[in-house]
């Protein structure tokens, strides 16, 4: 079992590229909105030190922007 954590914003389109390929492969993930829960942002940049999104996290591997390869390649 895949474990994936997509950080988003409302306005972002490599987001929704991103969550349009995840649900295309009919891989499951969960969406955190940063735009909408300024906690979990401010947690995403004290562990990553990224402020952009998408950043996936893929069984504990952290992949920034909307990256197909990288994403497959963590999957288990």
């Amino acid at each position: 079992m895949n474990d994936i954590t997509v950080y988003t914003t409302n306005t972002c389109p490599y987001c929704t590229m991103l969550k349009n390929f995840l649900d295309d492969k009919g891989i499951a993930y969960k969406e955190v909105n940063v735009q909408q829960d300024p906690i979990e942002a401010q947690k995403l940049v004290d562990t990553t030190g990224q402020m952009g999104v998408p950043q996936s996290n893929v069984n504990g591997q952290w992949v920034l922007g909307f990256d197909p390869n990288s994403i497959m390649s963590h999957l288990k």
